[in-house]
């Protein structure tokens, strides 16, 4: 099992596949799940939906297992490494565990599980830049109602919720002039934004809810007074209510604060995932633990602030639970993956469907 899906691992990393740039993954994943016996197709957006048959059961429900394509910079030219039972990149990009780990353990899991219900096989685009594939899913052509997220890194843990988050993209406008000889007719854009910023709350608000400003941009010349100043902010809240309102001040403060300094300023506000937070005893969560009790791992259900496919996929109504891949480190150059939790993943999912089955 291991030697064949550590193969196609490798060979899957190598394709690049960063965010907006998955065309040719995607491809080659249609032509996988094609061989394995699946109905497939690429939805109008570029996402993967397959349909397996049901395997050694009759009358069970369909399940919805998902992955994404999609991996986060710099992720061109992935020349992965095996030592001493751990997968690493080169060092100078990422590995890509996340989340073809998870797409390897499912195609691994497919291959060997002797019982299966009826799988549906959904593998997204963008996941990393805001969750834009399974936003634009065809939903139509999913039928189940339950399933299994496979994005988690860590196996003890079971990912039950996540937040409400909110993109805030600020563009700062003053006026430009020498800054040395009449910087008084110029309007500092920068120094509007660095007040908007400083009068921000940031960090961590509250034991669910976050906010912060990690992009800014502006100016082209040092003695120049700047014209443009931009920023890219965030807030998230398990409660979708209080990040509603922290956004809501965030623009106020942001709006207050550069007009005050004679700026002018645009915000754009986007909600990228709401809130949701799936029982600790619903079905996905019961079928996980107890697979993942199978080989020995007490797993923990969790409620994160990041966020996943699974926040949209609950949303719709499709029950989802997200489960662990054993990716390490993910979105730096020191991202790996050790075989045998590849390997335990694969156990367990093989084990959910023959639960799923029954």
């Amino acid at each position: 099992m291991s030697e064949r899906m550590v193969r196609q691992f490798t060979e899957m990393v190598r394709i690049d596949s960063e965010s907006g740039n998955e065309a040719r993954f995607m491809e080659y994943l249609l032509g996988e799940v094609t061989a394995l016996g699946a109905a497939a197709a690429l939805d109008p957006y570029g996402n993967l939906i397959a349909s397996f048959a049901a395997k050694g059961c009759e009358g069970a429900q369909p399940v919805l297992l998902s992955c994404h394509g999609d991996t986060v910079k710099p992720g061109v030219g992935i020349e992965p490494a095996l030592d001493g039972g751990i997968i690493r990149s080169g060092g100078d990009t990422i590995l890509g565990a996340d989340d073809k780990a998870g797409i390897a353990e499912v195609l691994e899991a497919l291959r060997v599980a002797p019982v299966r219900p009826p799988v549906e096989f959904a593998v997204s685009r963008q996941e990393e830049v805001g969750l834009l594939g399974v936003k634009a899913l065809d939903f139509s052509r999913i039928t189940a109602r339950r399933g299994f997220l496979m994005d988690n890194d860590t196996l003890d843990t079971i990912v039950i919720g996540g937040p409400t988050y909110f993109a805030v993209d600020v563009k700062v406008v003053g006026r430009s002039a020498h800054a040395g000889m009449e910087p008084e007719k110029g309007i500092n854009a920068i120094h509007a934004a660095a007040k908007a910023i400083a009068a921000l709350r940031l960090g961590r608000i509250d034991q669910e809810t976050t906010a912060n400003v990690g992009v800014v941009s502006g100016g082209i010349i040092r003695n120049g007074v700047p014209a443009e100043c931009s920023f890219l902010a965030e807030c998230r809240s398990g409660d979708h209510g209080k990040a509603v309102a922290l956004v809501e001040e965030m623009t106020r403060v942001i709006r207050t604060e550069v007009e005050g300094a004679g700026a002018a300023v645009e915000i754009a506000v986007d909600e990228k995932c709401r809130a949701v937070r799936i029982p600790e005893d619903a079905w996905a969560v019961r079928i996980a633990k107890q697979a993942l009790a199978t080989i020995g791992i007490d797993a923990k259900a969790v409620f994160i602030t990041g966020f996943t496919d699974a926040s949209i996929y609950n949303n719709h109504g499709i029950e989802m639970a997200v489960v662990g891949i054993g990716a390490q480190d993910e979105h730096s150059t020191t991202e790996h993956v050790a075989v045998a939790d590849m390997e335990n993943a694969v156990r367990a999912l093989v084990e959910m469907l023959r639960l799923a089955a029954a």
